[in-house]
């Protein structure tokens, strides 16, 4: 009898041991995720902070004073921040979609192992990592040569191509098992249907995570606009709130405007908010690809 017990009783001993450690696990995850959160929070708070309660108890999740002054500032000319953000999602969302297709069909030749030249192509592609023609000669052939001045092309195109996300596709591509498309071709499917139908579905979580890479690269960007852009109506929002900041700047340190300065501090982390907000939202519902995804570029490569 006690050896029956014994045995009963060692099974429940490991469950809830087993219990016990997956709890604590969950509580250090949750006490980490709010270490990164709180951050986050505090932008959001100090940008509804009073400029004089910043200066006097520095910054707290619990300011003594909250104010609109940062978001008014910003917004006086609603009109050129709607037009900023139309801009932006505009180049985001198209730009991505464009070099989603793109870079995917590129990566999806380099791994088949049947075309001929991928090796070549390969090589092309990674030695554009290494090297390049220089921001002179680049901006000339925007400028000079495919005229994109002043264009919603030139927030785009730039960006199209990646080397660095063809070789992560092309690296997922590869671990796909080879004699599904082989079975594809048997049952009579071209190379589109066998690229959009078959190939696509399974790499998911690669092209999510590539998708939403590319998304921050649009969204982020300022450098183009300040290369490209002189139409006030083209300006993207990066470069707008990067324009606000360069006038805060001056307006707090121009001895002529003493008194005149805006709330420094808070204007720059309403920018933040503004800036990260709704990529933080897209990151949402993707996150459960890009959690898949992220380790895509350990899988076997050649």
């Amino acid at each position: 009898m006690l050896s029956i017990s014994a045995r009963r009783t060692g099974p429940r001993r490991y469950r809830s041991r087993k219990s016990l450690y997956r709890a604590i696990i969950h509580v250090v995850l949750c006490l980490f995720s709010l270490a990164f959160l709180l951050p986050l929070l505090l932008v959001v708070i100090v940008s509804f902070t009073d400029e004089k309660a910043l200066d006097q108890n520095g910054y707290s999740l619990f300011p003594t004073k909250w104010s609109l002054e940062a978001y008014k500032f910003i917004m006086v000319d609603p009109g050129q921040i709607i037009s900023a953000y139309g801009v932006t999602v505009f180049a985001t969302v198209v730009g991505t979609i464009m070099s989603l297709l793109i870079v995917s069909l590129l990566a999806y030749v380099l791994a088949r192992k049947d075309f001929k030249f991928r090796k070549a192509f390969s090589f092309y592609v990674f030695f554009t990592l290494l090297f390049n023609g220089g921001l002179v000669p680049w901006y000339i052939l925007i400028t000079q040569y495919l005229h994109l001045q002043d264009t919603l092309a030139a927030l785009i195109i730039p960006y199209l191509v990646s080397a660095w996300n063809v070789l992560l596709l092309r690296t997922y591509f590869a671990s796909l098992p080879h004699e599904l498309i082989d079975a594809a071709k048997i049952d009579g499917a071209g190379e589109w249907r066998i690229f959009f139908q078959l190939v696509v579905p399974l790499s998911t979580p690669a092209l999510a995570t590539v998708g939403l890479l590319t998304m921050l690269v649009y969204w982020n960007d300022w450098w183009l606009g300040l290369l490209f852009i002189n139409n006030p109506n083209l300006v993207p929002l990066q470069y707008l709130l990067y324009r606000i900041s360069t006038d805060i700047d001056f307006l707090s340190t121009n001895p002529q405007t003493v008194g005149l300065a805006p709330p420094v501090e808070a204007v720059r982390m309403a920018m933040a908010v503004l800036a990260i907000g709704p990529i933080v939202f897209a990151f949402l519902f993707v996150q459960k690809y890009f959690i898949r995804g992220i380790t895509l570029g350990g899988l076997k490569g050649d």
